[in-house]
């Protein structure tokens, strides 16, 4: 086992451990939110800087005040919502079975951060280097970049 197979073992664990001790729901409303806040901002950006003040003269900066007042916003919001529905969890008795699961979303988001970085590293010349030969977990996690591959436009080439 490589020190590289060692930061893999420890990005899984962190993120199970943290998503055991916020639960699932937490975890999932929070992805949800920022996914949600992503796509209002980038879609509705637009529209919110043009009913800015003119007095902002540049384009751009108006553009960045839409996007970011939207997505500021919508994390706001969902802040809000994932704190009543976590208050719902908590009174139903549910919180086991919530950090049950957290558990296992948090096992599945350790192992897609690292499908990620090994994307972007294939990217590189990284695979072709000593430490990432040697390593045994990134080789499992080679496949799955394998996969995603495909949803990576083509002028973006792995080097494995």
């Amino acid at each position: 086992m490589t020190v590289v197979d060692i930061v893999v073992i420890l990005v899984i664990f962190l993120s199970a451990l943290f998503s055991l001790i916020r639960g699932f729901v937490k975890e999932a409303i929070s992805l949800a939110t920022w996914l949600i806040a992503i796509w209002l901002a980038a879609t509705f950006a637009a529209k919110l800087a043009a009913a800015l003040p003119n007095n902002i003269e540049s384009e751009a900066v108006r553009q960045a005040i839409g996007f970011g007042v939207l997505f500021v916003l919508t994390l706001i919001v969902g802040a809000i919502v994932n704190t009543l529905v976590n208050q719902v969890v908590k009174k139903t008795g549910l919180s086991g079975a919530d950090r049950v699961f957290g558990v296992l979303f948090g096992l599945l988001r350790g192992g897609l951060i690292i499908t990620v970085f090994v994307v972007i590293g294939g990217m590189t010349p990284l695979p072709e280097t000593d430490w990432w030969q040697s390593s045994t977990l990134l080789n499992w996690f080679e496949s799955a970049a394998i996969v995603i591959q495909d949803y990576i436009p083509q002028d973006l080439k792995l080097s494995y």
